[in-house]
């Protein structure tokens, strides 16, 4: 029996969260972490990032981006600071612990991005991400 397109995703999507959680491991913090917390890095450098944009950049609900971000926090990897603006917003604001271990975490996503699209062409490549894409909105309606 022919696999569909949603397995293949779950078969993809394990693959990858196992390898991410295992390259991530020596550094105390799991895979998603690990893209949260690069994106924070890298974000917080044009300015404020909030819950909402880790929210809507990995697509994630309120509950889970909270779930995750609590265990950064409490592993050290981000604070929580009041916007003078409004104080009921919150920035997430990446600590020096964070800071150190961003290398480490920028090296591992390129080498996985690299395993995960090796032997693919620049058109190939093309084509997924537009196809996954299109399947993305075709979920969310």
């Amino acid at each position: 029996m022919e696999k569909d397109c949603g397995v293949w995703i779950s078969i993809l999507s394990h693959k990858l969260k196992k390898r991410m959680d295992a390259r991530m491991q020596s550094m105390g913090i799991t895979g998603a972490q690990s893209h949260i917390l690069h994106y924070i890095l890298v974000k917080s450098a044009d300015g404020p990032v909030f819950q909402r944009d880790v929210e809507k950049a990995f697509s994630l609900s309120r509950s889970s981006a909270t779930g995750i971000l609590q265990l950064m926090e409490r592993g050290g990897l981000i604070l929580r600071e009041s916007v003078e603006r409004d104080a009921r917003l919150k920035s997430l604001v990446p600590t020096e612990k964070a800071a150190l271990l961003d290398a480490q975490v920028a090296r591992s996503l390129i080498e996985t991005e690299k395993k995960l699209t090796s032997g693919l062409s620049d058109a190939q490549l093309a084509f997924f991400k537009e196809t996954a894409a299109q399947m993305s909105l075709n979920l969310d309606g």
